[in-house]
């Protein structure tokens, strides 16, 4: 099944599953932080200090789920909702889940290396969000998104252009209150992700392919008679498809995701619909 995406006016009804399962598990989270207090945010935040000396492992994902205030909540559902829904759209809803919280661990994970002993918590789906905004740019490098509602710019200028702000307003302290290298860190993830593990998981899946669907030789059996054709025979669909599958797969590890055209993107797309677990 072809999956499509519209930027129509947020319609709650028509959300994907794992977008509106995120938006209503943000909405929980902030309510709950409302009617109990700072003491959630101690208790489900990401606190460096509890995580790293006193082993709340839990720590680490459900601090995505609490914000501080309601424009900071706002900020990342529209977000999540932008740069969302063609992401999903083009991997679909388990893939996307799992990108989401990978990038989520790995602005946890930054943070906690180069923090470990601080006792404030840090709260927001900011890590993810910005691990989305990545997904989004090598998705569609060339998508103009218009900045502040104002500027238009390309997807993938304004990802470095993101990244710049949050290296350098972090390394400079001028934002104390904000986790800027948790952010950077889900930025990192999510592109190592893409531009490394999801190729090198497509490249393993055709190896693998290749090698099911190989003959295996028997020596003993007598030689098969071949029969005369008039000409030699095209390549059957499969074997015409998997090289063509082949030659996309070294052209992104060769020059990465935004050097493909529309066409081969196509071809990835089906053939990764085809080729999904059932």
């Amino acid at each position: 099944m072809t999956r499509i995406f519209r930027h129509d006016p947020i319609d709650f009804r028509n959300l994907p599953p794992a977008i509106r399962m995120l938006m209503i598990a943000n909405l929980v989270g902030f309510v709950a932080a409302l009617v109990v207090g700072p003491e959630l945010n101690q208790l489900f935040g990401l606190v460096p200090q509890q995580v790293v000396f006193q082993r709340w492992i839990w720590q680490p994902v459900t601090y995505l789920f609490l914000h501080g205030n309601m424009w900071h909540l706002i900020f990342n559902l529209f977000a999540l909702w932008m740069f969302g829904m063609p992401v999903e759209s083009q991997w679909g809803e388990r893939d996307f889940l799992k990108y989401y919280f990978l990038c989520g661990l790995g602005a946890a994970g930054a943070h906690l290396a180069l923090a470990p002993h601080s006792p404030i918590p840090v709260i927001g789906a900011s890590g993810s969000v910005y691990g989305l905004l990545v997904a989004f740019a090598m998705l569609y490098p060339d998508a103009v998104v218009y900045l502040y509602f104002l500027i238009p710019i390309k997807a993938a200028h304004m990802a470095i252009l993101f990244g710049a702000i949050e290296f350098f307003a972090g390394a400079s302290g001028t934002t104390p209150g904000v986790a800027r290298f948790a952010h950077l860190g889900g930025m990192i993830t999510g592109y190592l992700y893409i531009r490394w593990w999801w190729v090198a998981k497509l490249q393993l899946k055709s190896l693998w392919r290749r090698a099911v669907s190989a003959e295996p030789e028997d020596e003993e059996a007598p030689p098969r008679p071949v029969a005369r054709r008039p000409a030699k025979p095209k390549a059957s669909a499969p074997d015409a498809e998997m090289a063509e599958v082949d030659r996309i797969l070294d052209k992104i590890l060769s020059d990465g995701l935004g050097s493909l055209t529309d066409e081969e993107k196509n071809v990835m797309h089906k053939y990764s619909e085809r080729n999904k677990p059932s």
